[in-house]
């Protein structure tokens, strides 16, 4: 028995390997990668009604990839501010929040974000709020955001643990639409 609690053990704490010699998050980045440069419509599926988004045409923009580093600016109507940064290291991805105000500077909560506590899966990543997010917004310490992605979608979803917070947009990755322009602090 604790020959068997030992292997168990050692199997959760390994990274996941899949049948091809990568890792969850290297097949997930991976899939990624191969949508930059592209551009995709948004519908919001869950969050409060009345809030920033609604009403609003939602576009996401895999604008910038490099080997460990890629950056999704999302579009809510004319707002440029928000670009999701994801970050490869060690087999792990580590989402962080990238706020600008119009003129390009850091808004005062940016920043904030986590990294995925394993490997995860080809199609899911998972981020649990981090010691800097809770730093910057205390509220947000129960945060976990995940991103789901396959061949037809991308979603993009939080939820606030302890609380009906949930937020979710899906962008359909069948349909690209024109690029739109730079984010706010980003050159052409």
């Amino acid at each position: 028995m604790k020959n068997l609690l030992a292997s168990l053990l050692f199997l959760m704490s390994a990274p996941a390997v899949m049948a091809q010699g990568e890792t969850g998050a290297e097949q997930f980045w991976s899939t990624l990668q191969k949508h930059c440069g592209k551009a995709y419509e948004g519908q919001l599926t869950e969050g409060a009604g009345g809030d920033a988004f609604t009403g609003k045409k939602l576009v996401m923009h895999v604008r910038s990839c490099d080997d460990n580093t890629i950056r999704i600016p999302f579009f809510v109507g004319d707002d440029k501010s928000r670009t999701w940064v994801l970050t490869l290291d060690n087999q792990r991805i580590t989402l962080k929040h990238d706020h600008r105000d119009e003129d390009g500077s850091e808004d005062e909560v940016t920043q904030y974000g986590g990294t995925a506590s394993n490997s995860g899966l080809p199609g899911i990543q998972v981020f649990p709020a981090d010691m800097q997010t809770t730093a910057i917004i205390p509220a947000a310490a129960t945060n976990v955001w995940w991103i789901t992605l396959d061949d037809n979608e991308f979603s993009y979803n939080l939820r606030r643990l302890g609380s009906d917070r949930l937020f979710t947009v899906k962008f359909d990755l069948k349909q690209t639409v024109e690029e739109p322009d730079a984010p706010w602090g980003w050159e052409k």
